[in-house]
């Protein structure tokens, strides 16, 4: 069998409960998202063959991370595709099985969309899985990204409702895995203070629906509507200073990774205090001590007065009042 790379794979560290343990993240090639219309995403563009040929694709790139990565030695393994892990049109049942085979005795988390959500298929995953080795060997992972269904849909262009998200939440847990909900901070056409109001009630609505949640701040990747409108100056990625306001009155297990933080493109403040409030993000995701937060949002430095300013006076439906 010839060996596949996955579009890309790491290692790192994640905190999984009251843990902090050892990840390897993978994101394989797939025949692409069914869905393929959410403003932010760029891994829509990603399509790799046909669906005929998607199980031996996958068994491939399984092959190439079972030479170059030792899995005993992680305690979870994430895998993402474009799209949907569950999708059948996207990856044939016996290439998840694959999957399940590959990592079994690690904790899976592995990414859906939550039409593709069937509590018995959940169950045949997990009991691959189960060796007896960890307490939840599945956490069904779920781009949410807002409570909000008009956001969702006009923001996001996300293609379900929060019924539906419910609805799957209820069938992953009833077949004995965990729920991690993503939730994206600040899509497209919010001002500044409608996303931090946004991110604080989706977070509180979700809590009850959701074992993990990850706050994920707006990043503006290439060839996306986001970038569309990013480069036209209608956009900015949401200040640091609100993704720390929103961890600080937030429940523990709420995290956030923000990626490309203290870039344009990324979440970002003034450029002078970005690194110190993206190293304690980075901290407390991993380590739940708050103390860190609190003194980087403790920080004097000149550009909080204009993230006041932003949140107090930016309206809707105009153009942002800062790059």
């Amino acid at each position: 069998m010839r060996e596949e790379k996955p579009l890309a794979a790491w290692t790192g560290t994640d905190r999984l409960g009251d843990r902090v343990v050892p990840t390897l993240t993978i994101i394989i090639r797939t025949p692409g998202c069914s869905w393929r219309r959410c403003r932010m995403c760029s891994y829509s563009q990603e399509q790799h063959g046909r669906i005929e040929d998607a199980e031996a694709l996958i068994r491939a790139q399984l092959a190439w991370v079972r030479r170059e990565y030792a899995i005993a030695g992680f305690d979870m393994v994430k895998v993402f595709s474009s799209g949907s892990l569950f999708d059948p049109n996207e990856v044939p049942p016996a290439a998840l099985d694959a999957i399940a085979e590959t990592f079994r005795g690690r904790t899976l988390l592995a990414e859906t969309r939550p039409e593709f959500v069937d509590r018995g298929r959940v169950e045949e995953i997990a009991s691959i899985l189960d060796d007896g080795s960890v307490e939840r060997p599945l956490y069904v992972a779920i781009g949410l990204e807002t409570t909000n269904d008009r956001i969702r849909e006009k923001s996001i262009d996300k293609g379900f409702s929060y019924a539906v998200f419910l609805h799957a939440s209820r069938e992953a847990r009833a077949a004995g895995a965990g729920v991690k909900a993503y939730l994206l901070h600040k899509p497209l056409f919010l001002t500044e203070a409608e996303a931090l109001e946004d991110m604080q009630r989706s977070i509180a609505e979700v809590s009850p629906h959701a074992d993990l949640i990850s706050m994920n701040p707006c990043t503006v990747q290439r060839r996306t509507e986001v970038e569309w409108y990013w480069q036209r100056r209608a956009y900015r990625p949401p200040y640091l200073w609100s993704v720390v306001r929103i961890l600080l009155e937030a429940e523990p297990h709420v995290t956030a990774d923000p990626l490309g933080g203290g870039r344009h493109r990324g979440p970002h403040n003034c450029g002078k205090c970005d690194r110190e409030l993206v190293e304690a993000i980075r901290d407390y995701s991993l380590n739940a001590d708050r103390s860190r937060l609190v003194e980087a949002y403790a920080l004097p430095c000149d550009c909080r007065r204009e993230w006041e300013f932003v949140l107090e006076n930016e309206r809707p439906y105009c153009m942002p009042l800062t790059r």
